[in-house]
């Protein structure tokens, strides 16, 4: 197989992952924490998808065939392929915070700490 993308292709696919990482971010719900890693997340996810989608799956076609072509990247199937892999980011990150704050009675499930029993009664032991 041989890789056509160039530079600016490159650009336009990590500006593309960036933009969905920051929508996931947008739809994971509250907590700060949750939202950098699904931003993360979703723009690594993206980039990596839609080079597998452009390169792949569709390096066959000319740029003939797949309009339009942005210096070798196949732009409207990359932005079919990171709409459909940042819907299920999203729908895996709020299922699993849905399930750790279920299970925990309300801990977090990416960065946020979970309270003592000590700490209802003013942060120190009685004995």
């Amino acid at each position: 197989m041989q890789w056509d993308l160039g530079l600016r292709g490159l650009v336009v696919l990590a500006a593309l992952s960036l933009g969905f990482g920051v929508v996931a971010g947008l739809f994971v719900g509250k907590g700060g924490a949750r939202r950098v890693w699904a931003t993360a997340i979703t723009a690594v996810a993206c980039f990596g998808v839609g080079l597998l989608t452009s390169e792949w799956l569709f390096g066959w076609a000319t740029e003939e065939d797949l309009q339009p072509n942005v210096d070798g990247l196949s732009r409207d199937e990359v932005l079919l392929s990171s709409l459909l892999t940042t819907a299920a980011v999203v729908l895996a990150i709020r299922y699993l915070a849905h399930r750790a704050e279920g299970s925990t009675g309300g801990g977090h499930l990416f960065g946020g700490h979970r309270h003592s029993a000590l700490e209802g009664r003013g942060g120190h032991h009685q004995g």
